[in-house]
């Protein structure tokens, strides 16, 4: 029997699906094939992890559930963008995922481009409306935000640093690769999590709570992406595994052991919930997620 927050993030999932197919119709013309390569990146599922945190920390403060699940819907067009760039021959070069060809393989490079670049604008589009929220002060800051979590402050530059860390330019000791995953991968799942407190005008002492759950989340989530590619197989995974090794990346299971980094996830883990008893039993699905990072398969 699957356990509420299996529930839980499989109805989120499911309305989120719903919501992009609204906010991405098919399109006629010339431009048709790109609003299909956009569709097929967004739609192809996936646990959507980052729209579950948006919607549950949204319900923290008792923020209308339309509004959530739009602003979650944006994440996941910006999340599945940066999927559709990772995948391609310049970046990890990779011909699968989630278990389907990669973008530019379904179609071609030049598509597989346009259609992130139309995925990463229209998730502004998305949160400069107002079915995001109605005050206009909400939805610029909520714009501000996500715009420092994707650009050269966050995501962009994790994934800088990564690739230049790829080709030698770079050699990552645990802080640096500490910091490149915080970028990379924790910025967006930081704001993930900020966008409930945003929508919900949330005061200092909640945000700074949040913040810290974020920051410890995001970070777990790469270890244990970092075992996965040790340990999972393509079939589970979706994606091709042991990239890290073949290419001597520094990764946190590289620098510390599977052992050591099982440990250190752990206690991130365990400081992520710590992090929640601010909101008492409010905040237990999102107690929940943090374990599920720690013993995810894929």
């Amino acid at each position: 029997m699957a356990s509420l927050f299996e529930t839980k993030l499989a109805e989120t999932a499911a309305a989120v699906q719903v919501r992009l197919d609204q906010l991405l119709p098919m399109v006629d013309g010339p431009e048709a094939q790109v609003v299909a390569a956009m569709r097929l990146a967004c739609l192809a599922g996936g646990k959507r992890l980052r729209p579950f945190l948006v919607a549950e920390s949204s319900a923290l403060f008792q923020v209308p559930r339309e509004r959530a699940l739009t602003v979650g819907a944006a994440v996941e067009m910006l999340h599945s963008y940066s999927l559709v760039h990772d995948d391609l021959p310049a970046m990890d070069d990779s011909d699968l995922r989630r278990g389907q060809p990669t973008l530019h393989k379904t179609y071609d490079e030049a598509t597989a481009i346009l259609a992130g670049d139309g995925l990463l604008t229209e998730a502004f589009q998305v949160l400069a409306s107002p079915e995001s929220h109605p005050d206009p002060a909400i939805r610029i800051e909520l714009t501000a935000a996500l715009a420092r979590a994707a650009g050269a402050a966050g995501m962009v530059g994790g994934q800088m640093i990564d690739v230049a860390a790829d080709r030698g330019a770079l050699r990552l000791d645990l802080p640096g690769i500490t910091r490149l995953q915080a970028l990379k991968t924790g910025a967006l799942m930081g704001f993930s999590v900020m966008a409930g407190a945003i929508l919900g005008c949330a005061g200092k002492p909640e945000r700074t709570a949040l913040e810290d759950y974020a920051a410890d989340l995001g970070l777990a989530f790469q270890i244990r992406d970092d075992l996965l590619d040790c340990e999972g197989t393509p079939s589970e995974l979706g994606k091709p595994v042991g990239q890290d090794k073949t290419l001597q990346k520094a990764t946190f299971v590289s620098l510390l052991g599977a052992e050591e980094a099982r440990k250190k996830a752990a206690l991130l883990v365990d400081s992520a919930v710590a992090r929640l008893d601010i909101f008492a039993e409010k905040a237990d699905l999102l107690r929940q997620a943090a374990l599920f990072v720690l013993e995810r398969r894929l």
